[in-house]
């Protein structure tokens, strides 16, 4: 599967984005998605995931509350909405797609998936 991420932008502080995974190749309905973010200098790290049934999430804690994540199987895409955006947001933002799951299985691993986009950068300004 290939993965297409987009919608990041440079926000002020306070605002919002939604950010869209789109995905061709293989049917999307078998996958786990999981979002990550890349500061400069800094690690790759989860900040959330959705199962491939849509039916369940789980967020890292530093974004709960203001990050969610839904997925149309319909088509083929993955959304991830940032409300109440802080500077400390500003990253590169990829998704990623792990089909080794169970249908409501979702991995904080970044290892545990093989499908990546090629990233959106986000820039929230203070």
């Amino acid at each position: 599967v290939q993965l297409q991420a987009s919608g990041g932008g440079l926000v002020q502080a306070g605002g919002s984005l939604r950010l869209s995974c789109a995905a061709s190749g293989r049917t999307f309905s078998g996958y786990a998605v999981g979002w990550f973010r890349q500061a400069p200098g800094k690690e790759r790290e989860f900040v959330g995931g959705i199962s491939r049934s849509g039916d369940r999430s789980n967020y890292a804690d530093s974004v709960k509350g203001r990050f969610t994540i839904s997925r149309d199987n319909a088509k083929n895409t993955v959304y991830l909405q940032i409300n109440s955006l802080k500077p400390e947001d500003t990253a590169v933002y990829y998704c990623a797609a792990d089909n080794r799951r169970t249908p409501y299985g979702i991995s904080p691993e970044a290892g545990s998936y093989d499908h990546w986009g090629q990233g959106t950068q986000v820039t929230v300004s203070s």
